[in-house]
């Protein structure tokens, strides 16, 4: 997270509003809750997991065990249980 200083962007009534409830901290303004985007969609992440997933999934359907699939991908056979048995797309 970078810091911007207040002067740069608000207007100086704005900031002579905000020091009556605070001066010389740091103040985290979130977001609006529209602005929001889901885990990992700007990386990518989310993707890459999507697709894996489908991969085991596939995998599983097509015969492979639950044993041979956490080795494979080096995930409990708990985490594994969790996609092949969930009923997302």
């Amino acid at each position: 997270m970078k810091y911007i200083n207040a002067t740069k962007v608000l207007p100086e009534k704005l900031i002579v509003e905000i020091q009556k409830y605070i001066q010389g901290e740091t103040l985290y303004i979130p977001k609006q809750e529209t602005k929001y985007q889901k885990w990992g969609t700007s990386s990518g992440g989310r993707r890459l997991l999507d697709r894996r997933n489908a991969a085991i999934k596939n995998s599983f359907s097509s015969g492979s065990s639950i044993q041979q699939l956490a080795e494979e991908y080096y995930l409990s056979t708990e985490t594994i249980k969790k996609i092949v048995y969930s009923h997302k797309k």
